[in-house]
């Protein structure tokens, strides 16, 4: 698939896994196989990320609904079937993709954290970033705590949705903010809070 929009598979809302069994299995993987994951995959993890449930509100807790983050999908050369490498960010609302910028940054993107080698190797990597003044503008400096919590919301949701499919992947927190954020061409009031890579095992 080329284009600036793409719109995603709709996702699964049942699966073949109980959550209990995908608690038990959650572990982190810092290898991953040469192959690349499919748009079925895709779709899944960012709706699990920062989608809209039954209620038309996200999978994740938002304190004041205000949903600070944004969500961005890092392609490698080869890393998905039909999708070009690439720096993409999640429509939520739409559950489609957006092409923020052309080619494989999967180099640069290790490089700003911090060398690790995981990074690099993942079919993708998926970011977590938030504007803090979506939150902080109504709750103030507190709102910066209830920023964080979402994040971690998000980020679990990730990690267990990958388990669920078969697919290993590990949350990153060390890396050079700005770095990551000039490797994505985030815009200014974007800050990035997580690099989860995701492959196969």
């Amino acid at each position: 698939m080329t284009g600036g929009y793409i719109k995603l598979p709709k996702p699964v809302f049942t699966g073949h896994m109980s959550l209990e069994e995908v608690l038990y299995l959650r572990r982190s993987y810092r290898r991953f196989k040469d192959k690349p994951l499919n748009m079925k995959e895709i779709s899944q993890l960012l709706w699990a990320a920062y989608g809209t449930n039954r209620w038309g509100k996200k999978v994740v807790p938002s304190a004041g609904a205000t949903y600070p983050l944004e969500i961005f999908l890092v392609v490698r050369d080869g890393g998905v079937v039909g999708l070009d490498p690439g720096v993409y960010r999640y429509l939520p609302d739409d559950h489609a993709l957006e092409l923020i910028l052309k080619g494989d940054v999967s180099d640069a993107l290790c490089r700003a954290c911090l060398s690790q080698g995981w990074v690099k190797d993942a079919a993708i990597n998926v970011i977590i970033g938030a504007i803090y003044e979506r939150t902080t503008g109504w709750y103030g400096e507190r709102g910066i705590r209830y920023v964080l919590f979402e994040v971690g919301h998000s980020g679990q949701n990730v990690m267990l949705q990958a388990t669920a499919l078969g697919l290993g992947s590990v949350i990153i927190g060390a890396f050079i903010d700005n770095e990551v954020a000039k490797v994505l061409k985030l815009p200014r009031n974007v800050k990035p809070l997580y690099v989860i890579p995701i492959g196969r095992i």
